[in-house]
């Protein structure tokens, strides 16, 4: 398994308020997929989608990304035919709002990681809506290792035993929930900060998480991660 990291350089063509920036993003992450019918289906398809992006960096402290400046978006993945067809199109990418102007692509090393923490909102999405309100802390962290758990599985056709330590610490980054726009209503999330356990599978999983991103909407660009090597 492989994480690729793609480094996308944007020029923005009206100011974008921090909070719709990854709704934003999302449009011409999806236009590039609509480029190929097998990636239109791929997008269209409720399944995993295994890639997950940034906002714009660097942060503005006024919290409006500015007309006519230029920012990075960092996407990652671990389907290297995703990488191949961002490799091809996404670099030329055009909306009302954006220009893609330049795309490098990396791979991520393989290291022991010591922690992983979020850069944008992880988001659970409950029946009863945001989990502080009517779930436990230990409900939330079951969920946030049974997603990562069947994602990955998903992905490798596995069914791994789930009886191991994936994190030994969770630490809330937010007091009040984040809020962010999409498709006109506000999803609420939050930024967290995880130490990974020192076992193969836990390490395995944080490495996989740098692609696919943490709980849900990650195809929308939420709970996108960074690392800190031990």
């Amino acid at each position: 398994m492989q994480v690729w990291e793609l480094a996308l350089k944007v020029y923005l063509k009206k100011d974008i308020p921090m909070e719709e920036s990854q709704a934003e993003i999302s449009k011409i992450v999806d236009s590039c997929l609509t480029k190929d019918v097998d990636f239109m289906n791929f997008h269209n398809n409720n399944q995993y989608k295994n890639y997950t992006f940034s906002s714009f960096f660097p942060i503005e402290k006024n919290k409006v990304y500015l007309a006519c400046s230029i920012y990075t978006v960092t996407l990652r993945t671990v389907d290297e035919k995703l990488v191949k067809h961002f490799e091809k199109y996404l670099g030329d990418e055009n909306s009302t709002t954006i220009k893609a102007l330049t795309l490098q692509i990396k791979k991520v090393p393989k290291k022991y990681i010591g922690r992983i923490y979020s850069i944008t909102s992880v988001v659970a999405k409950f029946e009863n809506g945001y989990w502080r309100t009517n779930e436990s802390v230990e409900i939330y962290e079951k969920r946030l290792k049974t997603n990562l758990i069947k994602k990955y599985n998903s992905y490798t056709k596995q069914d791994i035993d789930e009886n191991f330590d994936l994190f030994t610490y969770m630490k809330f980054d937010n007091l009040l929930p984040i809020a962010t726009k999409y498709k006109n209503i506000k999803m609420l999330g939050d930024k967290i900060t995880l130490n990974v356990a020192v076992n193969n599978l836990a390490q395995e999983l944080a490495y996989f998480s740098l692609g696919t991103g943490l709980l849900e909407m990650n195809a929308r660009g939420y709970g996108y991660v960074n690392y800190k090597w031990l």
